[in-house]
């Protein structure tokens, strides 16, 4: 019977999806995200608020996003990853990092919630960690609307954590450099997406009708994070918001891709081998140049301007590469990473892929 429905509708579903949705438009992004900006700094100091200041130099933020938590079957994209995670939220409790759940944190278009909560029970415990110390907060993507959209969305959060939360659109970190302050603004990266950034009523459409049918007739018309177009196309749209906005850095996910100082891991690897051949440097040159047919494979664009980005936008990456690999960023000790958890030898380890000074970056946005 599923077969049958499968092919009887997959079709007529995929003409509406091509007609009747679109790709993100600047003008639709740009507002998107201008409005939610506003609409945190204006709330500074409410109690409902979403901008938090924080001391760049002795509090430290960890932010992941994209986990897609599922259903421990054939589909979930997590369950590689799972080990890497939990490392990883063990490490930055002890270290007492205050935890930005940057969206896409549970898979809601392909499973109900009592499936999720039934198989990431280990998962929701080591985040409780956070909850615990008042040291979290939670963010929607267009993959987990339901916690903004469900009416009982508390009870599940109550259910999970022991208490209710705050669930945001994006939040504001603000932190003092010298006599100014940089904002780092996150969000899950989907606005301006007219299906998940629409009116209430598409909001729940998506979350509650056209996600779950998606899933069942296993298609997928938007999503970047398996569409190198979109992802190319996300990254302007949000690279081109975020060097408009003085003294703001733009952090996101969404893509799965790691983006740091507004450049890929390819554009940087071309940067890296420009500044080898220039130092003459054989070793560096032929490694580099061995890296960059794998990386192509998965993302070949380059930015023709990628030498001189105004270093105003990152993106997190993921936490459900296909290795178990997990990136996300930190925010510590006045700078801010890249770091990756992957298995060495099966064990998870942290590593810092790129690197880079607050103080620094104010300077330059």
């Amino acid at each position: 019977m599923k077969r049958m429905l499968q092919f009887l509708l997959r079709r007529p579903v995929m003409w509406l999806a091509e007609h009747f949705t679109s790709a993100p438009v600047l003008k639709d992004v740009h507002g998107s995200l201008s409005k939610l900006y506003a609409e945190s700094v204006d709330k500074a100091g409410e109690k409902s608020g979403s901008m938090f200041n924080f001391d760049m130099h002795t509090q430290s933020i960890i932010i992941f996003s994209d986990q897609h938590k599922g259903a421990r079957d054939g589909s979930d994209d997590f369950a590689a990853a799972e080990k890497n995670y939990i490392a990883a939220l063990e490490y930055y409790n002890e270290k007492n990092f205050y935890f930005v759940n940057l969206g896409d944190s549970e898979e809601l278009w392909e499973n109900t919630i009592f499936t999720v909560m039934k198989h990431n029970g280990e998962t929701f415990l080591k985040e409780k960690l956070f909850t615990d110390r008042h040291a979290s907060c939670k963010i929607i993507g267009n993959h987990d609307l339901y916690w903004k959209n469900d009416p009982f969305a508390q009870l599940f959060i109550k259910k999970m954590y022991d208490r209710e939360m705050k669930i945001f659109e994006g939040v504001v970190l603000r932190t003092a450099i010298n006599d100014q302050h940089l904002d780092i603004f996150c969000t899950h990266g989907h606005q301006g997406d007219r299906q998940s950034d629409g009116n209430a009523f598409s909001k729940w459409f998506v979350s509650n009708i056209w996600g779950p049918l998606q899933a069942f007739l296993e298609i997928n018309t938007n999503s970047p994070a398996c569409n190198s177009q979109r992802k190319t196309l996300h990254n302007e749209l949000m690279y081109e918001w975020a060097i408009k906005q003085p003294g703001v850095i733009l952090i996101t996910g969404h893509t799965h891709q790691p983006v740091f100082k507004s450049l890929t891991h390819l554009e940087r690897l071309y940067l890296q081998l420009q500044d080898a051949q220039e130092k003459k440097d054989e070793a560096s040159i032929k490694k580099i140049e061995e890296e960059i047919p794998r990386r192509q494979r998965e993302y070949d664009f380059v930015n023709h301007s990628f030498r001189n980005m105004d270093p105003s936008y990152f993106n997190t990456g993921c936490c459900c590469f296909a290795d178990g690999t997990i990136t996300g960023i930190e925010l510590d000790a006045g700078f801010i990473r890249l770091v990756k958890w992957s298995y060495n030898n099966g064990i998870p380890e942290r590593t810092i892929a790129e690197e880079a000074s607050l103080k620094g970056l104010a300077g330059q946005v």
